[in-house]
């Protein structure tokens, strides 16, 4: 399962055959005071795993792997509760609970070290040298996902307000867009604040700003900001350029300067040109020693990865307490809900 700013992408597969069936969600899991809702994760995740085990002919599901925005710093609750609901669920009897810039990472550049950029709703850069993992904003998009859709969003929005009001910075052009799918100006506050999904929201006014990019200076210098952004994620864990070498926000774990191979994944590459140029030559003051490479698979496609290594006994990746947890029963012979046990892997790929 993906699960991010814009709902849940979940498919059902065997090792052998890969995913056979799919489906998807634009519900976003809920946020709490408890962090993510797992009892709202579970009420759209399990009739949809159902369906698919169905559909797929899969008679028993006995590995999970969730994917998830924000787990990082929002996720205690789902890893304090998710292994024995999806056991007494779904019969599920391993479960793989991962940031989703985890999941970006894995179906970006599987088993290679580098940095990886997930754009979508929000933003996140993670890296590792396949012994530990970095990562750089996730924040949110109250505290940051500087350069994501919601950002890009707020900010064509805030643009729109402030031609609305005479301020300077504003464009005409992103306030009839904003009305013609909000309404009248003065009614977007009371639309957009009270709402749970309120990220998503902003988000989906990203493709307005890029459509007028090209006649809009406003709108194209919003583009802009956000490329500057996406490179100085990915730069904050390059070790070559990452400010405060060895602190922090420097050096990735354990790799000497060098080339680094890096990937942009994610929902916000499909606005084109109008964020992939300036993003490209963003990158290149950023990064110069970088090499770029396409993104190999989605967010999904690394979770349908660490499935099938979970199941083949091939999993290596290095495990981390906010990043990556894995859950497997402590007796192989167990019948009904599994007593989980987090299981940490040694990597192998060293």
């Amino acid at each position: 399962m993906d699960s991010g700013g814009s709902g849940l992408r979940v498919v059902v597969g065997t090792a052998g055959r890969g995913p056979l069936a799919r489906s998807a969600s634009g519900e976003p899991v809920r946020t709490g005071s408890r962090g993510l809702d797992p009892g709202h994760l579970m009420e759209q995740l399990v009739p949809m795993a159902r369906g698919l085990a169905a559909e797929a002919g899969v008679g028993r599901l006995d590995t999970a792997v969730i994917g998830a925005a924000g787990l990082a710093g929002l996720g205690d609750a789902l890893r304090a509760e998710l292994p024995a609901a999806l056991a007494r669920a779904l019969g599920v009897r391993r479960v793989a609970l991962a940031a989703d810039a985890v999941t970006a990472y894995v179906g970006a550049l599987g088993p290679r070290p580098g940095v990886v950029v997930a754009a979508g709703t929000g933003l996140i850069a993670v890296g590792t040298d396949l012994t530990g993992w970095r990562r750089a904003d996730g924040w949110g998009h109250l505290l940051g996902d500087c350069g994501g859709g919601a950002w890009i969003g707020r900010a064509g929005l805030e643009a729109a307000l402030r031609f609305h009001d005479g301020r300077a910075g504003g464009s005409g052009r992103l306030l009839e867009l904003a009305e013609e799918v909000f309404g009248p100006a003065a009614s977007l506050p009371g639309r957009l604040y009270p709402r749970t999904d309120r990220a998503a929201v902003l988000a989906s006014f990203a493709p307005r700003v890029a459509e007028c990019a090209d006649g809009d200076a406003v709108a194209a210098d919003i583009l802009r900001a956000a490329a500057r952004h996406m490179a100085d994620s990915a730069a904050a864990i390059c070790p070559e350029t990452g400010p405060g070498r060895g602190g922090r926000a420097g050096r990735a774990p354990g790799r000497d300067a060098g080339e680094q191979l890096v990937a942009f994944t994610g929902g916000l590459l499909n606005l084109g040109d109008p964020l992939l140029v300036p993003l490209a030559e963003e990158l290149a003051k950023r990064l110069p020693g970088a090499r770029r490479t396409a993104a190999e698979g989605d967010p999904l496609h690394g979770a349908v990865r660490i499935a099938t290594d979970l199941t083949t006994d091939s999993f290596t990746l290095p495990s981390d307490e906010k990043m990556l947890c894995v859950t497997s029963p402590a007796g192989e012979g167990d019948v009904g809900i599994p007593e989980a046990h987090t299981q940490h892997f040694r990597q192998k790929w060293m």
